[in-house]
């Protein structure tokens, strides 16, 4: 994940470089003068809605996650123009993001009373009655920050751009869900959901690194938690990134 931002990013460098180009010959075009540019009404990004795909990073062996982990993330933003040059912009803004993440024949215990988080092992013959189904869901209050990029801030729902960020997220809320009680052999026991929740194991903050690249009002975006999801000493080290679609307009 660490090397795809870096190679993201070079395209954010190499855009900027290229559009900021004048060629030398005889023919070429006046330079224009961005400072002059008239933005009112323009669109550029003020309300965003994410789809991604999500997983953990730095995972060990003994947590066996399966299925389409996923997150769904919606902010309103802010976007702040550079006077000189209007192409870059610093995006501000206030929405909540979530992520859930699904389990293989296990369950992580978040209502447990011991130090570390337990995921407990329902695999084998002699497993006890289990869910079928197990997810851990994530949601966050979060804070983006983006330095943006536009071929073209006159029309920037029709130009390449390129957003590079942060998210600070508080978290509000850590529950899992478990659908369909079943034996060992699969066989269903009883047809019911059960939920439980505590963030007593959890980081209360959230701090990701964030990258988008596209055209118009579709980018692809990338997410790396640099921080834990679980407290210091209460578990593995685990960090979350999302890859996924990103939706923009207004």
């Amino acid at each position: 994940m660490k090397q795809t931002f870096v190679v993201l990013l070079s395209f954010l460098l190499t855009g900027y470089v290229v559009s900021a180009q004048t060629p030398t010959d005889s023919t070429k075009k006046a330079k224009k003068d961005w400072s002059k540019v008239k933005l009112n009404n323009r669109a550029n990004d003020h309300f965003m809605v994410q789809l991604g795909y999500d997983g953990w990073a730095g995972k060990p062996d003994s947590i066996r996650t399966k299925g389409f982990g996923h997150s769904i993330n919606v902010y309103l933003m802010m976007d702040f123009p550079f006077k000189s040059d209007p192409r870059m912009s610093v995006g501000l803004g206030l929405g909540v993001g979530t992520s859930s993440i699904y389990f293989d024949q296990q369950e992580p215990k978040i209502t447990a009373q011991t130090s570390t988080l337990p995921f407990t092992d329902y695999s084998g013959t002699n497993a006890p009655n289990h869910f079928k189904k197990m997810k851990l869901a994530t949601n966050f209050i979060e804070l983006p920050i983006e330095l943006r990029f536009v071929s073209n801030p006159e029309r920037s729902d029709n130009s390449f751009k390129v957003a590079l960020g942060v998210k600070g997220g508080l978290l509000v809320d850590a529950h899992t869900k478990g659908k369909t009680l079943v034996n060992a052999s699969g066989a269903t026991v009883n047809d019911y959901t059960q939920k439980e929740k505590s963030k007593a194991y959890f980081n209360s903050t959230r701090i990701s690194g964030t990258l988008r690249v596209g055209y118009g009002h579709f980018t692809v975006f990338g997410q790396y938690s640099l921080s834990n999801v679980l407290k210091e000493g209460r578990g593995p080290s685990l960090h979350t990134y999302s890859i996924g679609l990103t939706l923009s307009g207004l």
